[in-house]
């Protein structure tokens, strides 16, 4: 997932805003300020810089991250489009 992710947003950075650890899980807002070279959930960032928020769960079990609850603030980019 990663991988695809940093070959559409080649300046892709995860910038911590706010992390939380409640064992087994992590909570973090994430901020970016990225420039996505096509589409985006579904919008056409195309090379447009863009700055927006993540809300993300991440679930351990065995050390490895077992599940992950995302929302991304997607009006953010549509308001910068």
């Amino acid at each position: 997932m990663l991988e695809k992710d940093f070959r559409d947003i080649p300046d892709l950075g995860f910038n911590i805003e706010l992390l939380i650890s409640d064992p087994p899980r992590i909570a973090c807002r994430l901020t970016f300020d990225c420039t996505p070279a096509g589409t985006f959930l579904g919008l056409g960032v195309n090379g447009k810089r863009v700055s927006f928020c993540e809300n993300v769960f991440y679930e351990f079990r065995d050390q490895k991250i077992w599940q992950v609850w995302s929302v991304i603030d997607k009006a953010a980019i549509e308001a910068q489009l």
